[in-house]
């Protein structure tokens, strides 16, 4: 039964029901685990037409990835262009060109050069163990049934955050350690000022701890510096900055931090 676009002529005359861009969001969120449990299931010649078809996005995904990679190109030069005598044909391709890296695309570059800037004030730090960071949380009647684990350390969650059911629900972060603001000291102002955590760039102990958003002391975090009125070359407002945790925020209570400037 044809649906006439009724669902999108309610949405145009009464708006979207007030969780519908966060179920949206969830929904995108969990079509990854769906898809790889589909491959797994599947058999037979449905299990090939869907190989094919991941096959192929794949393909697209990797040469859209490509694209904006550095690339060598030839180009002809104006002098070797025109050259006296005659030229035999297999090397009339080779004459009159001289190989150059391109690069197709400029934001690349531009955070290349920026990334090359940074010089952080704890180049090292020691490896905060798994074992540190969580405690086993035993669940179920059996004892062998030990699957979830409590994060110890100071974390930051995002402002839409929302459990996930206790049945489902493998790192558990305490309400009481997680962090919403820093300090953060401007090395060449010689001020400090607390300022909110957008997010975890990166936790040197483990690739983990940086998707739970686990700080230590080391990870580098985003702050939103607009209160701090700094600009760019170019009059538009800085928004948010890295700054680098110098300190153990589980042990002090508080998140100390410089500003990578």
């Amino acid at each position: 039964m044809p649906q006439n676009e009724h669902i999108e002529l309610h949405q145009k005359r009464h708006g979207y029901s007030l969780d519908y861009h966060e179920r949206k969001r969830k929904k995108e969120a969990r079509q990854v685990h769906e898809v790889a449990a589909k491959a797994k299931k599947l058999r037979g010649i449905k299990a090939k037409i869907f190989a094919k078809q991941r096959y192929s996005e794949k393909v697209q995904m990797k040469k859209t990835i490509k694209m904006h990679e550095e690339k060598k190109t030839k180009q002809k030069t104006k002098e070797d262009i025109v050259q006296d005598g005659a030229v035999p044909v297999y090397l009339l391709d080779r004459e009159g060109q001289s190989r150059a890296k391109v690069l197709s695309n400029m934001i690349k570059q531009k955070r290349k050069e920026k990334a090359g800037k940074w010089d952080v004030p704890i180049p090292k730090v020691a490896t905060v163990a798994d074992a540190e960071a969580f405690r086993v949380i035993k669940t179920g009647k059996r004892a062998k049934k030990a699957w979830k684990r409590m994060v110890t350390k100071v974390c930051y969650v995002g402002e839409g955050f929302t459990r996930k059911p206790p049945k489902f629900e493998r790192f558990i972060r305490p309400m009481g350690l997680r962090f919403k603001k820093a300090h953060v000291t401007h090395p060449e102002l010689k001020a400090t000022f607390c300022l909110p955590i957008i997010g975890v760039k990166k936790n040197p102990s483990s690739p983990l701890y940086t998707q739970l958003g686990v700080i230590t002391k080391g990870t580098v975090i985003e702050v939103n510096v607009s209160e701090l009125g700094l600009v760019t070359t170019g009059g538009k407002v800085v928004w948010g900055k890295y700054a680098q945790v110098t300190n153990n925020p589980e042990n002090d209570g508080c998140i100390n931090a410089v500003l990578l400037v």
